[in-house]
């Protein structure tokens, strides 16, 4: 092993420390890396200061696009969404989506619950009877005790909303939960859940000490963990578009009654098989994870409760649906969304800020709304080409200005590269030699 690639107590050393370390054990050409680096900082130091604290051995700034999908109309409100992404097609999907429906009364989202939960697992060798002669009195301490934890979050409308024994020693000897749900508002609300189900960790095992009839080993519950749970399946938001099927004229060369068909099936391909369900999923996180990312939302939580929600009945399925009757076109999706709009980073981030400024600063129920909408709008899109003219013509499309940057055009040949693609398919062999051409 190289011991010039570890360290001990890196975390302890400056920012221009680390970066030294870094580029002087990692990188051919240390001194070129390290200007690099330090040319990604903001010039305004309190701003970069801010970047750097919000996590741990930052050295420098990543930077993603940041891009805004206009004509979005939910619930009757207009709205231009900012999405951050490295992939300018889903920007364009989105846009695409949005203003085809702009016509045809918009995206029409509804909250079906903003239930959020939490469990302390333990350990407990007696019987669940034992258990339950004592939930009643120790959920009476355990909300006793919690009580001014949650007097700030009540006075906002939210607070504990159950809290209940959960017997699990049929899966595993002896395991038993405390199953709590929340409401935390326009919160995210992962620190007040978390803080709230230690204090009741620490409350389950002080109370059974106090009950001296108990056997010495029952007065000591054994707690594994305290932690709110990412699976969220009473916090969730449905996006729906609908229109007559005569208004699909504009989605392809064929009849609107074939287009129509033919989408309603490509879903329910993503209905009955697994493969298809998990590409037609991500392309549906595509739009949502990158509203998530500009409001400085946990787009990895969200991912992982829309994971849990599309394989509910124990097949990985579409989190979106459509249906066609009477001569009419619906199509939805139903998403579990976890969010907030205040708290964490959405007024620490700069952009975050700006982002939640420019949806008119909306509750977290908004906002649920607004990021069901992109991830509708972007399966709307994908779908709309898969079964059209195929999703590469559009994709590599987009991808040409990339491709041209990689192999280094200058603006007059990407000009004309531009012209000539508009007529022809893209590939990166095919645009690397018309530049060649081009040059010759």
């Amino acid at each position: 092993m190289d011991k010039n690639k570890t360290i001990s107590g890196f975390s302890k050393l400056s920012k221009r420390k680390k970066i030294k370390w870094i580029v002087e054990n990692f990188f051919k050409d240390p001194e070129h890396v390290m200007k690099e680096i330090i040319s990604h900082w903001y010039k305004d130091e309190e701003k970069q200061q801010i970047l750097d604290e919000i996590s741990e051995n930052t050295i420098t700034n990543y930077s993603l696009p940041y891009g805004v999908a206009p004509n979005f109309l939910i619930n009757g409100r207009p709205y231009a969404l900012p999405l951050v992404t490295e992939e300018s097609s889903v920007v364009a999907a989105a846009s695409s989506a949005a203003k085809f429906w702009l016509d045809r009364g918009g995206f029409h989202c509804e909250v079906l619950g903003t239930t959020k939960l939490g469990h302390v697992h333990f350990f407990w060798p007696g019987t669940i009877s034992q258990l339950q002669h004592h939930e009643e009195a120790l959920i009476a301490r355990l909300l006793e005790v919690t009580a001014p934890l949650c007097a700030r979050m009540e006075k906002r409308g939210g607070g504990i909303r159950s809290v209940r024994l959960r017997d699990m020693s049929m899966e595993m000897d002896d395991y038993y939960q405390l199953f709590v749900e929340f409401e935390t508002c326009d919160s995210m609300g992962a620190n007040f859940i978390n803080t709230i189900l230690e204090a009741m960790a620490d409350e389950l095992k002080a109370y059974f000490a106090d009950q001296a009839q108990l056997p010495t080993e029952q007065q000591r519950p054994d707690v594994l963990m305290s932690i709110l749970s990412n699976h969220t399946p009473d916090c969730l938001c449905r996006a729906t578009v609908s229109c007559p099927v005569g208004d699909l004229t504009a989605c392809a060369d064929v009849a609107p009654e074939i287009f129509a068909e033919r989408f309603a099936r490509a879903v329910r391909a993503a209905q009955v098989d697994p493969f298809r369900a998990t590409t037609h999923n991500k392309g549906i996180f595509n739009g949502i994870d990158a509203v998530l990312v500009a409001t400085a939302n946990d787009f990895r939580a969200v991912e992982a409760a829309g994971h849990s929600h599309a394989a509910r009945d124990g097949q990985y399925r579409s989190l979106s649906d459509c249906r066609i009757v009477d001569g009419q076109f619906e199509f939805w999706l139903e998403v579990p969304l976890a969010l907030g709009t205040v708290g964490g980073l959405t007024a620490l981030h700069p952009m975050a800020k700006r982002s939640l400024e420019m949806l008119g600063k909306p509750s977290a129920r908004e906002l649920m709304c607004i990021v069901a909408a992109a991830g509708l709008a972007q399966n709307f899109a994908a779908l709309r080409s898969l079964v059209t003219t195929g999703i590469q013509q559009g994709h590599m499309k987009m991808h040409l200005g990339n491709i041209l940057n990689a192999v280094g055009a200058s603006s007059g040949e990407k000009d004309q590269a531009t012209e000539h693609f508009s007529e022809h398919k893209v590939s990166y062999q095919d645009v690397k030699e018309f530049v060649e051409t081009l040059r010759n």
